[in-house]
């Protein structure tokens, strides 16, 4: 018989018993697949057996290596490998996806997408890992640019969202963002954001999109004012009948929500800053690790164990146990037969009993620890961030180190492993900084369109009282006149879908226009609303947050605005926390505020993220304080034109630049700018060839417009489509001392007519 066909039925055999020892049901024929950074079982394991003790770079137990890095960890569906990474170099660089052979490693197709408004640097590009969907097919990515998508297995965009540009996205510069995650009929992002309304400050929000369309499901603002961006990617779990979306946040704490609908159950708060490690899930218990300052005490760092039952704020009530001072932030446990694996910040591998937390054994893996432990075959297969990766044989009594290889660069420079290992189909797959390598037997048996392992739950009873209402879209964009439809859902009380609501009461909230029993036709004469409709089916209510957006030419003047009470309408970013409007000259203009240190940046977006072929003009207008004038500036089709000072030379100067912390194109052009001076600025993008050429011009606003631009930069890999708006920065703000204002007025967004 086939040895390979053999190993198969074996893990059938093994798939079955250890799903239901762990309440997880898999066919009986399913074979291993990786198609989430934490495996089919969200916890770091595999069933895989036969799996290499020891290999080599130069060819032992080595199926194939390719010169494709990143910083993330493979997904493996059926017989394609993919990546998600930073690609080209210089004024070529970009993200990309790319899919590669399971078999030989070679590269089938790539996606490419541009890097843009965002504080990111280089280096993190990819710093998220894909997720994969096996119904569908389907491959899910969340870019450090924002872009939020879907590709089918053969590369085509399938739907995508831009983040930043439609909901305010805030990515920070540490690169900490969270890996998308499938469910049933839904993939679920998260990230901090600050976009309008009651969306207006910045929080830690969950997103829920249909994994078909991208249509927002729901939108969940659990716990508290968030303290920092963080990475820690939720799981799904079912506790008390209840499917549940179980992460760590930026605000601290652990939350557990009803996966379908966002309602948020429980929260257990630990951590003085954000939780970046993802939880493991075992029966009803929730383990979680962090290394920051603790709430209760002054140690840093702590593993705990959290009886997952709680409703409300379980923090007082449902800690089983706890490890203090143990400092893992960056790494997620692993948890297997009543062990749990963690790798601290220090590169230690502790192994403790879940049960209780008893430390059994401890080995060191080097000096810095991020990469996840991968359990499979009674091995341990992790890497260290210093050009490291370990095969360890683990047991309840001891660790034995198997093999260890390094990874040095040609160049001398250490070759960072960041990221965490995939098993499937019998091997090993993980990314160093420069390569990507499949660790096992050359010849093994791929299978396509494999089921995800399904978490059991109660069946619900179709007759029961709904609990909740859900209206979809939860978040949708429309035009003067257009009819949107909309659906309403039913959940019973553990979140488990009904059926869909037969009628809707629809009241508008802050909106103008026309409601029918599902359906909103916006006001034809009112071109920029945002509100909300609220939707009553029985005693039920629900909300939809909707922004009206006319289609170009655009003129903005905030006349009309009452100062110190109004913002404009559905712009994103443009929160009362960081804008006015203000009595300036004999007319209302829109001031930035400058006495807040954490919003010396703001960005706001005006329209949306697929216009292209405008050009964009507003007045502007700096102060000066703390020996500063702001940097303030346009955005057109993902290009900032700014009016700022070279650091180097201490220049004023007129700035065009792309990727704006990291500047893959920038260039510059002198110009004296003067504080307390009104100028207008002005740009576009416009095509020559496959190049793109953004072009800017500024001069004082009582003069005549120049014929000329100030500067044009040609772009050998343009970005043509993209939110037009506006950008500011106050440098020096404490919270003694504000920083220098930034105005804006007679905002213009035209079509380009040649």
């Amino acid at each position: 018989m086939n040895p390979n066909l053999t190993r198969f039925a074996r893990l059938s055999d093994l798939y079955l018993s250890a799903a239901l020892a762990a309440a997880v049901f898999l066919p009986a024929s399913a074979p291993a697949q990786w198609s989430s950074w934490r495996g089919p079982f969200q916890n770091g394991t595999s069933l895989e057996s036969g799996l290499p003790a020891r290999w080599s770079k130069e060819g032992e137990n080595l199926a194939w290596k390719v010169p494709i890095g990143g910083r993330s960890t493979p997904l493996v569906l059926g017989n394609r490998v993919y990546l998600i990474t930073r690609g080209g170099k210089g004024v070529t660089e970009h993200e990309r996806v790319i899919c590669l052979s399971a078999v030989d490693g070679v590269t089938l197709w790539e996606h490419k997408t541009p890097i843009f408004l965002t504080d990111i640097p280089s280096n993190r590009v990819g710093w998220t890992s894909l997720a994969g969907d096996p119904e569908t097919g389907n491959i899910y990515a969340h870019g450090v640019q924002g872009l939020f998508y879907a590709l089918d297995r053969d590369g085509k965009l399938v739907w995508s969202h831009s983040l930043t540009e439609e909901f305010g996205r805030f990515s920070g510069y540490g690169g900490r963002l969270m890996n998308p995650l499938v469910d049933e009929d839904l993939v679920i992002v998260s990230f901090l954001n600050s976009s309008w309304g009651d969306h207006g400050r910045m929080w830690h929000r969950f997103l829920a999109a249909d994994k078909r369309t991208g249509q927002i499901r729901w939108w969940s603002s659990p716990g508290e004012a968030p303290l920092d961006t963080n990475y820690s990617t939720p799981v799904v779990a079912v506790i008390n009948g209840m499917r549940l979306l179980v992460g760590g946040s930026g605000d601290g704490a652990v939350h557990a929500l009803k996966i379908r609908t966002g309602e948020p159950v429980w929260r257990f708060r630990l951590s003085k800053r954000g939780i970046n490690s993802s939880v493991v899930v075992a029966g009803t218990t929730v383990f979680t690790s962090h290394s920051e300052e603790n709430l209760d005490s002054t140690e840093m760092g702590r593993l705990v164990a959290i009886d997952g039952t709680g409703v409300g704020d379980v923090t007082a009530t449902k800690e089983l146990w706890r490890v203090e001072g143990l400092q893992a932030g960056y790494a997620s446990p692993a948890i297997q037969g009543g062990l749990l694996y963690v790798v601290d910040n220090s590169a230690n591998l502790d192994c403790y009993t879940a049960k209780d937390g008893k430390r059994i054994w401890r080995h060191s893996l080097g000096t810095v620890g991020k990469g996840s432990p991968v359990w499979a075959d009674g091995k341990i297969f992790v890497t260290e961030v210093n050009e490291r990766f370990h095969i360890l044989k683990v047991s309840a009594a001891e660790c034995e180190s198997l093999d260890e290889e390094n990874f040095p660069a040609a160049d001398g420079t250490k070759v960072e492993v960041n990221g965490s290992p995939a098993v499937a189909h019998g091997r090993v797959y993980f990314s160093t900084r420069d390569e990507t390598f499949a660790i096992g037997p050359k010849v093994v048996r791929f299978l396509a369109n494999v089921p995800a392992p399904v978490l059991p739950e109660p069946p619900g009873d179709p007759q029961a009282a709904p609990a909740h209402l859900q209206v979809v879209p939860a978040d949708l964009v429309a035009r003067p006149g257009e009819i949107v439809e909309l659906q309403g859902r039913l959940f019973d009380a553990h979140g488990r879908f009904l059926r869909r609501s037969e009628k809707l009461a629809l009241t508008l909230k802050g909106l103008r226009g026309a409601v029918a029993e599902a359906s909103f036709t916006p006001a034809a004469d009112a071109p920029w609303q945002s509100g909300t409709i609220e939707a009553k089916g029985g005693d039920l209510t629900a909300t939809v947050r909707v922004r009206v957006v006319s289609p170009l030419p655009q003129t903005f003047d905030f006349e009309k605005l009452e100062p110190g009470k109004q913002v404009p309408a559905g712009w994103i970013g443009m929160s009362p926390l960081k804008f006015r409007i203000v009595e300036q000259g004999g007319g209302r203009v829109l001031q930035k505020l400058a006495d807040n240190p954490r919003f010396m940046r703001a960005d706001v977006s005006i329209g949306l993220a697929d216009w292209a072929d405008y050009t964009v003009q507003a007045d502007v207008l700096g102060t000066y304080a703390r020996r500063n004038l702001p940097d303030i500036g346009l955005t057109c089709c993902r290009y900032n034109l700014i009016l700022t000072k070279d650091q180097k030379t201490a220049q004023r100067v007129l700035r065009a630049v792309s990727w704006l912390p990291m500047p893959r194109i920038q260039k510059d052009a002198p110009f004296e700018w003067k504080q307390d001076t009104w100028y207008r600025m002005k740009m576009r993008v416009d095509r020559k060839g496959d190049a793109g050429v953004v072009k800017g011009k500024v001069w004082p606003r009582s003069d005549p417009e120049p014929a000329s631009w100030t500067l044009e930069m040609e772009d050998p890999q343009p970005t043509f489509s993209g939110a037009p708006g506006f950008t500011a920065f106050s440098p020096g703000i404490t919270d003694r001392s504000p920083g220098p204002l930034a105005f804006f007025d007679n905002i213009e967004i035209t079509e380009n007519r040649n």
